[in-house]
This record gives C-alpha cells, sequence and structure tokens, in this order.
C-alpha cells in the first residue's frame, strides 16, 4: 500500500514539474521529447535534467537521422539564426540605397557575404540600384546556379556580353529561369523557323519576353495563322528578325480583326501576305487607335472609298502614320506653292500615297526645275496631280531627260504637260532605244504610245500594221481583282496573277 502511494505521488510531481528538453536552433537541431537520450551523470552540472549531445556528430550514435552526412550540403540555419541573417541583410540593402520590402516572403542567403557576392555580380554586368529596386526578386537569384549558367547561355547563342546588363534590364525574370527547360527549347523554336544563327540575340535584344513563352501557345498560333493567311514559310524567319513582336500577339483579339478589316476595304488576302512579308510591323498597327482612324482621315480628305485599297497596297506606313496633322501641312503647302485645290489633292494622295511623307524643300526642286523650263504653274499643278511621282524625282535625272527632249526629239512642251509620266522613265534603258528604233522607222507618235507598254508589245506595235488605241494603266477595284485595260501596260509576263501584278506594279515595298 505504501508502495502504491509513492508511485502516485512520483506521477503527480512528473505533471507538475515536467522534464524541460533544451533547444539550439543556432547550432541547427532541436531534441524531441520522444527521442532525448537519458539524462547526463555528469558531477560538474548542476541541473541533471540538463542534457549532453554533439550534434550533427560523424561518429555514430543512437540517433543517425541527427547524423551529419558525409557531404556538406549548406549551413543550415535555425528560426532565430535565420531571422538575425535576415535583419543583417536588410540593413546591408537598405545601407546601398535598396529597398528590401518585397523580399519578405524571399528566401535570402545565409550570410551577409553571399548577398554582397550577388550585388556585385549583378552591378559588373551593368546593373545598378534603381534595377534593383525596380525588380528585387532578381536578388534571390544563386550567382552560381540561376545567373551564370543563364548569362553564359545567352552570350552563347548571340547576346554580346557587354549588353548583358541591358538585356537583363529589359527581362530581369530570366534570371530565374531554367536554360535547360526553358531557354533552349524558345532557341529551337526560333530556329525552326528559318530564324538565321547570327540573329538570335538581335531578336532577343529586340524582344526578350519571348523567353518566358509557352511553345504551344500564341506563337505558335500567329505563325500558323499568318501560313494560313499566304505568307510563305520561308520569309516566316526574316518577319520575326523585323518584328518579333507579333510571336506575343493574340490571333483573336489582335491579328485576325486587323486583317478582316483590311479585307472589308478591298485588299485580297495574297496582297495582305506579301505587305506582311516585306513590312512585319503592319501586324502591329492597333485596329482601334491607330488603322481605323486613319482610313476614315482619308475619306475625309475627299480620297474615294474604292481607292483605299490601292493606297493601303502602295504606302502601308500610311496607316501608322500621324495622318492628320501630316495631310494638313501637305494639302496647305500644295494649295499655296502650286494652287492644287482639296479635290486635287485628294487624287494626288489617290496615285501617290507617298507624298504625305516628302520633305518640302525636296518636292520644291522638281517644281522649280519645271517652272524654270517655261512649263506654266497651272500646267506644272497639272502635271502633278496626273503623275506625283514627278515630286519625289532627282533634278539632275530630269535634266538629262528633258534635254534629250528638247534636243533630240524635237517635240513640243505641250506634250510633256499631256504625258509628266515621260520624266518617269529611264532615259538610257527605255526612252533612247525605242525613239531610235521609231527614228529609223519613220513612225511618228504619242510618248505614251511608245513608251507605256512592255518590251514584246513595243515590238508588236512596231511591226503591226495599225496603231491600237492607247490605253490608261492599270486601275484596283474593290473586291480584290485587279482590272487590267491593255495588260501589256503591267508586265511582261503572261502567268502572272491579278494580285501579284498589282504587288509587283503597285507596291513600292
Amino acid at each position: 500500500m505504501i508502495f502504491l502511494l509513492r508511485r502516485k505521488h512520483a506521477f503527480k510531481s512528473s505533471l507538475t514539474n515536467p522534464i524541460h528538453f533544451v533547444s539550439n536552433e543556432s547550432k541547427g537541431y532541436i531534441i524531441p521529447p520522444l527521442m532525448s537520450p537519458k539524462p547526463s551523470q555528469n558531477p560538474q552540472t548542476n541541473n541533471p535534467r540538463v542534457l549532453s549531445f554533439k550534434p550533427f556528430s560523424t561518429q555514430s550514435s543512437k540517433f543517425p537521422e541527427y547524423e551529419m552526412p558525409t557531404v556538406t550540403w549548406g549551413v543550415v540555419q535555425g528560426r532565430k539564426e535565420k531571422l538575425v541573417s535576415r535583419v543583417i541583410i536588410c540593413d546591408y540593402l537598405k545601407s546601398i540605397g535598396i529597398i528590401p520590402d518585397e523580399l519578405e516572403n524571399l528566401e535570402l542567403p545565409s550570410t551577409i557575404e553571399v548577398m554582397r557576392e550577388r550585388v556585385e555580380f549583378l552591378q559588373k554586368i551593368g546593373l545598378t540600384i534603381d534595377d534593383f529596386n525596380e525588380y528585387p526578386l532578381m536578388l534571390g537569384c544563386s550567382v552560381r546556379k540561376n545567373i551564370i549558367p543563364v548569362l553564359g547561355y545567352l552570350e552563347k547563342v548571340g547576346i554580346q556580353r557587354s549588353r548583358m546588363g541591358e538585356f537583363v534590364k529589359k527581362y530581369p525574370q530570366v534570371l530565374h529561369a531554367s536554360v535547360v527547360v526553358e531557354l533552349v527549347p524558345v532557341i529551337r523554336f526560333l530556329r525552326g523557323l528559318d530564324v538565321e544563327r547570327q540573329d538570335i540575340g538581335y531578336v532577343l535584344m529586340k524582344y526578350p519576353e519571348l523567353l518566358g513563352f509557352k511553345l504551344e501557345g500564341t506563337m505558335s498560333t500567329s505563325v500558323a495563322y499568318l501560313v494560313s493567311l499566304g505568307v510563305n514559310p520561308r520569309d516566316i524567319g526574316p518577319m520575326v528578325t523585323q518584328y518579333p513582336y507579333f510571336l506575343g500577339m493574340r490571333v483573336g483579339t489582335m491579328i485576325k480583326p486587323l486583317v478582316e478589316y483590311l479585307i472589308s476595304l478591298g485588299l485580297p488576302k495574297k496582297v495582305l501576305a506579301r505587305m506582311f512579308e516585306k513590312r512585319a510591323y503592319i501586324i502591329g498597327y492597333d485596329l482601334e487607335e491607330m488603322v481605323k482612324p486613319n482610313v476614315d482621315c482619308l475619306i475625309s480628305f475627299g480620297v474615294q472609298k474604292e481607292k483605299l485599297a490601292s493606297i493601303i497596297a502602295q504606302y502601308p506606313q500610311i496607316l501608322g502614320l500621324p495622318l492628320k496633322a501630316k495631310l494638313s501641312t501637305q494639302q496647305y503647302f500644295f494649295n499655296l506653292k502650286l494652287k492644287i485645290d482639296p479635290e486635287g489633292f485628294a487624287r494626288v494622295i489617290e496615285r501617290m500615297p507617298q507624298v504625305i511623307s516628302l520633305g518640302q524643300n525636296v518636292m520644291m526642286k522638281p517644281i522649280e526645275f519645271l517652272l524654270g523650263r517655261g512649263i506654266l504653274a497651272q500646267d506644272v499643278a497639272k502635271m502633278i496631280v496626273r503623275c506625283p511621282q514627278l515630286v519625289g524625282l532627282q533634278v539632275g535625272l530630269m535634266k538629262n531627260s528633258f534635254y534629250f527632249f528638247k534636243s533630240e526629239m524635237e517635240r513640243p512642251l505641250k506634250e510633256l504637260v499631256e504625258f509628266p509620266e515621260y520624266f518617269t522613265y529611264g532615259l538610257e534603258s527605255r526612252i533612247k532605244p525605242r525613239f531610235m528604233r521609231l527614228k529609223h522607222k519613220g513612225i511618228r507618235c504619242s510618248l505614251s504610245w511608245f513608251l507605256n507598254c512592255s518590251d514584246q508589245r513595243f515590238e508588236e506595235r512596231l511591226y503591226g500594221d495599225y496603231v491600237e488605241m492607247e490605253s490608261e494603266g492599270p486601275m484596283f477595284v474593290m473586291g480584290g481583282k485587279l482590272e487590267l485595260p491593255g495588260n501589256e501596260v503591267v508586265c511582261d509576263e503572261e502567268d502572272e496573277s491579278d494580285d501579284e501584278i498589282l504587288y509587283r506594279r503597285m507596291v513600292s515595298l
């Protein structure tokens, strides 16, 4: 009975005075109650309940789960030591001007020396304190595990070491990427699109966000849509080199609406495809903010709706210009210098839309040349409305053609006024050879009759028994077809499609 009472008293005492196990987080271990060894009997220990235990011992022990591995994996910190290290590192970052607020949930290095190494390494490649504050998460990347492998691969694919800092500024998220899992597949995809190896670095510098795209997502979809539109797959690579941003554009919300709107204006798909191949940046024109307002602006200045497709085919960049200001400036110039009214100016735009981007000092030179040859101002105005290309010609070439016209051909100025296109033909390649053959044959005809035709048609006319009626040049019609009154005017080849003829004849790309 006495024995039972003593056991009961001992049990109660253990409940009211439990054993306290020592926790040494600073050394990286905690001894749990269920696995604690027996109290040490060392007479030097004041409290017999304090345990004597060597952490991470390489010697065998009763508790192998607490043994230090033969390979050191790194410094293992306890919670308290981690907090102390974080405070020290944050104080260091603040001392050099970096705001560490966004690093609260980020795993920081164990020592201040490691963080200093990261900061100094990134500064060596060209990053500044402002760049760190712009994207502080880059300080969570290990120099050896993340930064060096990524930068080494980027240099290998063509990013110059001197521009590495600029690249990281544009796309700092690349430092978190896996070279094998994320970067290599994107580079292989670009090479598969026929982007030249030497152009990879150039493409990435223009649009580094490509490295973060999924291959089976937007990039593949946009390429497939353009190919279905008629873009030659071999031209996708040059398009990417010129304007890689279309790889990140959604087909349904950006590319397709623009294409459908241009088709509704009368542009054939084949012409659109050729435009995109040569001017890929057109795909990036904003439909609502840029394209539609510019089309409405052209109409407001008197351009006929049925001529819009021809204008865009000749000068696709017109869709992305600050058009209202340019048109107002040029309309005032034509009215002031040449007395060309707004309706005549609209006809000039229809025939040569590039005129809106020509400098006024450039246009004045051929105008002054024509006026100096004795042609009346009103006749010069008529010539320019009929053939606006005159204002973009070099005066030296015009002088040579005019001298031959007066001295060798001995024709009146009236013929030049009626056919100002004379100045647009090559003197040595077309005007002289054809005139000499006409002179040898004793044939007298208009300038248009022997100049505005192909070589084959000229031969037929030269040896024909009749003089056929002259016809005007090609005319673009709504719906995508090209009317060719006198197909000989357009080209020598018989097997060209109408769309290809339109593109080759009218689009100066």
